[in-house]
């Protein structure tokens, strides 16, 4: 497969991936603090870097790095309360207590 098209479909399964996680959570159907939406979003804005790094889309390659940095550092953060309080939160969101 031409590096071409793994760069193209890459961009295309970044779009819906970031797509997805903002109508998920638009519906309600899924929290903004989950560990499935920041991973969501840390997986489509790599996906999107690398496509728009190919193609020399460069303020896109600097969005999608400070989208990535900022997921990354939202789960580092969720994992820390997780281990301070012992409580972390369910794919819906809610939270919920170790035991």
């Amino acid at each position: 497969m031409p590096i071409k098209w793994v760069v193209d479909i890459s961009g295309w399964i970044g779009a819906v991936s970031l797509l997805m996680a903002y109508a998920l959570v638009s519906m309600r159907r899924l929290d903004g603090k989950s560990i499935t939406y920041q991973i969501m979003n840390l997986l489509g804005g790599l996906f999107l870097l690398v496509n728009s790094f190919y193609y020399g889309a460069y303020p896109s390659v600097g969005l999608n790095g400070i989208w990535i940095a900022i997921g990354i550092f939202t789960l580092i953060q969720n994992r820390n309360r997780v281990k301070r309080t012992g409580k972390k939160k369910d794919e819906g969101g809610r939270l919920k207590t170790e035991g």
